[in-house]
């Protein structure tokens, strides 16, 4: 590529001479004036006739477009600044281009890895590996390798150098906020590495009850000063080396507060020796002139009992509330497939002569006899119904208080029926409480076919739970013969 750049930028460089005495001060214009005469030099000088005739008649196209536009400049000159504006553009775009293209291949080439097409200059210690792509050419084939060049390790020489540069700086960077190795009271800061440096740094101590390999101090009940030995062990590749320092751990030195917190507990320990055998035990008043003023810390949690109560309150009346809504959607559901069972003994009991005040009165004395075994919402309310018959209320209002109390649809069909049979007195009543018998038949059949949908769904989350309980079961023994074995 860099051979196409070099001709179009020598082309620059020619026009630019060869423009030299046109007329303008921008050096593109003068490119393409020069560009746009000998252009026009060349047009005339064209022996087709025909292609001659085309560019005619573009120009005067042009000319005339031109004319609209400004018709008090020539046509003439309007078109020459077309073109020269378009060339000038032209070659200032191209010329830009060039220039970074070219810029582009000299910062790719400039960077290249491979030096004299035989060696690659790796990383320093800590600027990390040079990932580079790589052709090699072996005749006429050619083999592409994504390679990465580690970056330089240090031989022994250079590392036992940076070992002792490092010991050099070890002092200063672990004492932490303490003064000096001399005079240690607080933690210090153990390293396990050293910026700059290649190595991984391990620690051991003469004392760890007193400075462990933490840096951590324990000097909180030292009464005198100790020395201790730390050994910093500094690893590079396969070469170890052992650098031994001796610290001064000097007794800790307290600040006011923890002086004073200190002196009430000494008192609060020989109060407790003093008064160990009594039956209270009596706190310290007084330290030196100072008067003690004791007050108990009492943990009361019974805010948060309150909170749980409140809670459990809401919970429970949310909860009941959520009970009773599921309560009446059973009764509903008890009350629909009962409903076939009652259409049925009215329809039997009316066909054997029984009026339907009566067939209510037999249907509430056989329920009583059941009453013990099972409770039933309908048989319930024909009980009330029997109860208000008896009480002296007339059918028409008991059989349409019962359709009533029962909030159920077909039951309040199954009492306007009745209503209208004792106030008109049809003969049909048999013929359709028989044909609503078999439609409640077939509705509790359709009822009893979802109900038993609504479990096998219910019953879904269970045993996808002991689906996965029975693949734990399995697998898990499996997993472990396999990783043993």
């Amino acid at each position: 590529m860099i051979h196409i750049y070099v001709t179009i930028l020598g082309i620059y460089v020619l026009l630019f001479f060869l423009s030299w005495k046109e007329e303008d001060r921008n050096p593109f214009r003068k490119m393409a004036a020069y560009i746009l005469r000998k252009k026009q030099r060349m047009s005339h000088r064209a022996t087709s006739r025909k292609h001659s005739r085309k560019k005619d008649w573009a120009r005067r196209q042009l000319e005339n477009k031109m004319k609209t536009l400004q018709p008090f400049t020539p046509a003439s000159e309007q078109v020459r600044e077309y073109y020269l504006s378009q060339y000038s553009t032209i070659l200032t775009v191209l010329f830009a281009g060039v220039l970074i293209c070219f810029a582009t291949w000299w910062s790719a080439y400039n960077n290249s890895l491979l030096l004299d097409g035989s060696y690659i200059w790796r990383n320093k210690y800590g600027q990390g590996d040079i990932p580079v792509e790589l052709v090699a050419q072996i005749g006429g084939d050619e083999e592409i390798f994504q390679y990465i060049v580690e970056e330089r390790k240090y031989t022994e020489d250079e590392a036992e150098a940076l070992y002792r540069d490092a010991i050099q700086q070890l002092s200063s960077i672990i004492c932490g906020s303490n003064e000096s190795l001399d005079d240690v009271r607080y933690d210090l800061n153990l390293i396990t590495r050293i910026d700059g440096y290649p190595f991984d740094v391990s620690w051991e101590s003469s004392s760890y009850a007193l400075v462990n390999t933490a840096g951590t101090v324990n000097n909180e009940e030292l009464q005198e000063s100790v020395i201790v030995m730390l050994t910093a062990g500094f690893r590079y590749e396969q070469w170890v080396w052992e650098h031994q320092m001796y610290v001064q751990v000097n007794p800790k030195v307290y600040t006011y507060r923890e002086m004073l917190r200190s002196r009430i507990e000494a008192l609060l320990h020989i109060q407790e020796e003093q008064t160990g055998t009594t039956e209270v035990m009596v706190l310290p008043d007084s330290m030196e002139s100072e008067t003690i003023i004791w007050k108990e810390i009492i943990k009361d949690s019974s805010g948060y009992l309150l909170i749980l109560v409140i809670l459990a309150a809401g919970l429970i009346y949310f909860g009941a509330g959520k009970d009773l809504d599921r309560k009446l959607d059973q009764r509903k559901k008890e009350l629909l497939l009962d409903y076939p069972e009652i259409v049925n003994k009215l329809a039997l009991y009316m066909g054997a002569g029984m009026t339907i005040r009566n067939a209510f009165v037999k249907m509430g004395e056989d329920y009583k006899k059941q009453q013990k075994e099972r409770r039933r919402y309908v048989y319930e309310e024909i009980l009330i119904t029997c109860n208000e018959l008896q009480s002296g209320r007339s059918e028409n209002e008991a059989y349409d208080h019962f359709g009533k109390r029962c909030q159920v649809p077909v039951y309040m069909k199954l009492s306007t029926l009745l209503s209208q049979n004792i106030r008109k007195g049809s003969n049909d009543l048999l013929y359709m409480l028989r044909q609503e018998a078999d439609n409640a038949f077939a509705e509790r059949k359709n009822l009893a076919k979802k109900l038993g949908e609504e479990a096998g769904t219910k019953l879904l989350l269970p045993m996808m739970m002991m689906l996965c309980i029975v693949m734990v079961i399995i697998m898990i023994p499996a997993y472990f013969s396999f990783t043993m074995g």
